[in-house]
This record gives C-alpha cells, structure tokens and sequence, in this order.
C-alpha cells in the first residue's frame, strides 16, 4: 500500500478492510475494483465486486461493531478514507453525502433481503430425503 496526494493505493491482493476487525471509518473507491469476500465454513465467498464511487465500511461509523467482510483490491485500487470525524463534517457541509450513504445501504438491504427470501423459498420447496 502506499499513501497518495488523495487517498491509499493498495496493490492487486492486498487486504483493506479485514472481517472481524472493529472499524472505525468508511472508505470510498476512487479508482480501481476491490472484491467483498466473507468466510463460511473455512473458505471465502466472494459476495461482490466494487468500483469507482462505492463505499464500504460506512456500518463501522454507526455501531463500532468488528467488520462484516473482508475487502480485498482486484489489480491496484485508490480508496478514500473517511473517519467519523471527517464524514460528520463533511456531512454537515453537504447533507446530501449522508442521503447517498443511506441510498447505498438501503440498496443493500433490500438486495439482501431479496436474496435471503429466495434462498427460504428454495429451502421450503426442495424434497425432503
């Protein structure tokens, strides 16, 4: 990784953002694609891939619980990091940057719950052995 006039550079492979980890910032792709990977039952699930102007971690700035997923670049990557300090100042000198936060995680909710209610309807329609 190496720290740039704006932002970090993390290289094809390296960790952003570790699953278990407390955060206490969110980020921000400024260039480049970095993958959201959890671990269930000893190996990764690649969850999704991000590009230029998604945000992660933004959950970390509300409850301070450990992280979620990990993230990891895919080829070199630049992201913006953002503490709770930054973002209430920023947010205070454009109100609309907390709108397209809750944006994003209202679209990841409701892709989550979209997900979640085919897998229940897979689970209850498959035949019992």
């Amino acid at each position: 990784m190496e720290t740039g006039a704006l932002g970090k550079v993390y290289r094809d492979g390296e960790i952003i953002v570790r699953e278990g980890e407390v955060g206490d910032c969110m980020y921000v792709i400024q260039a480049g694609q970095a993958e959201v990977l959890a671990e269930k039952a000893g190996r990764e699930v690649r969850l999704r891939v991000m590009g230029e102007g998604d945000i992660f971690g933004e959950m970390a700035l509300v409850d301070r619980e450990p992280r979620s997923a990990t993230v990891r670049a895919l080829g070199e990557v630049r992201v913006l990091t953002l503490d709770k300090r930054t973002f209430m100042r920023r947010v205070h000198e454009d109100p609309s940057l907390a709108f397209r936060v809750l944006q994003t995680m209202a679209h990841r909710i409701r892709t989550l719950t979209a997900e979640l209610a085919q897998i229940r309807a897979g689970a209850k329609t498959a035949p019992n052995e």
